[in-house]
């Protein structure tokens, strides 16, 4: 099903997210990339571990489905999310779902998981940023990024032909000063921010599939406790005391008993509360 046949409104945030990217294109690539990366390793999904990685990534993905179903928004994924999931025999410590749903799961980080608990939150975090578009929000930032600088250089260069050299040269500077700046303020938050709601989405989902989600906490700070330059799945992860503390936030507003079927589970950007 194409996107366009899709409520614009994230059934998640209740809000249309930012995307200027081709859907078919974007997809394609990102299949493309997908299925170039499981290619590069053995395929453990045979074994013991790998059969408990498709049972737990099922059982998420079966209470994603019920969920959007009791609220009524099952056109979110009905015919357009297409699930994949591969264990790969791999030292890389991380794990991660493609848009589209494609989920792959390096077997380096089964060091720093114990359970099947501890699987769910870890699972449930990378399956959050492919619902909430995280990707393609990203990648629609990126491109209009590099329209507005196409088009600043086109004016930098109008300005040299008119005879305004010394205006043209002083542009072009501001706009390499932009480029910058734009990587440190504005893609970089969002990214942090994005990794605060696949939090609070991911500790829910695996709430909703029945996971002991009281040990996510602590299960992070242990997570966390392994240096971030050694372990590519705190590269582009940061954990913090601020992050941990939006686990436990959400943990106790799950635990608060509030109706999580009545609206949006992310109307707003996870906040630490000072």
């Amino acid at each position: 099903m194409s996107k366009d046949k899709r409520d614009p409104l994230n059934p998640f945030t209740g809000k249309k997210h930012y995307d200027k990217v081709n859907d078919d294109v974007f997809l394609a690539e990102c299949y493309q990339v997908y299925s170039q990366e499981v290619s590069k390793y053995q395929l453990l999904d045979q074994t013991t571990v790998g059969q408990q990685v498709l049972n737990v990534s099922n059982n998420l993905i079966r209470t994603i489905e019920d969920y959007l179903k009791r609220i009524g928004r099952y056109d979110y994924v009905e015919g357009y999310y297409d699930w994949e999931v591969h264990l790969v025999n791999s030292e890389i410590v991380n794990a991660c779902c493609y848009p589209g749903g494609k989920i792959i799961i390096y077997s380096g980080i089964l060091q720093l998981i114990q359970n099947e608990d501890e699987f769910a939150f870890v699972l449930g975090h990378e399956i959050a940023h492919a619902l909430l578009d995280h990707s393609r929000t990203q990648a629609s930032v990126q491109e209009t990024k590099q329209s507005v600088s196409k088009l600043s250089w086109i004016f930098t260069y109008i300005l040299d032909m008119l005879g305004y050299g010394g205006a043209g040269n002083m542009a072009r500077a501001a706009i390499n000063v932009a480029n910058t700046g734009s990587q440190f303020f504005l893609t970089q938050p969002w990214g942090r921010d994005h990794e605060l709601e696949a939090d609070k989405l991911g500790i829910t989902i695996s709430y909703l599939a029945g996971y002991n989600v009281d040990i996510v906490p602590d299960f992070w700070k242990k997570f966390s406790a392994h240096n971030g330059n050694e372990f590519d799945f705190f590269s582009s992860h940061p954990s913090d005391s601020k992050r941990i503390k939006v686990l436990q936030d959400s943990l106790n507003e799950i635990k608060s008993g509030k109706d999580i079927y009545s609206g949006p589970l992310l109307p707003e950007t996870p906040k630490v509360q000072e």
